[in-house]
């Protein structure tokens, strides 16, 4: 069973370039791990600008989509609340009985039973 090389990470992480440099320069498997470690660098770096410009066309519809919700409720809730009738009876404290609503009633304010 052979000895692997551990210095890798702790060099990569914590030292400065020139001692990572000179260590795989020494060391054949250290080499070999940071040659794959650069490939997948190099693929990362490729695929970089598609996946931020992805990005940006989603932060985009997010936007536009919470626009048109607003733009929506604020038609929908304008619209019912624009009653003219329905302002003045709340506005003064008056309260909506049935004949507002349009039920037939009798001289006294009740439903009318036919």
């Amino acid at each position: 069973m052979e000895n692997k090389c551990s210095k890798l990470e702790g060099l990569f992480i914590f030292s400065n370039e020139n001692e990572l440099q000179k260590h795989i320069a020494e060391c054949d498997e250290c080499r070999a791990e940071y040659e794959k470690i650069q490939k997948v660098s190099d693929l990362i770096q490729e695929v970089k600008p598609y996946y931020q410009k992805k990005k940006s066309n989603l932060r985009k519809y997010r936007a536009v989509a919470a626009l048109l919700l607003v733009v929506f409720f604020s038609a929908t809730f304008g619209f019912v609340y624009n009653d003219d009738e329905l302002k003045d009876s709340l506005m003064y404290g008056e309260t909506l009985t049935a004949e507002d609503y349009g039920f037939p009633v009798d001289s006294y304010g009740l439903l009318m039973v036919d």
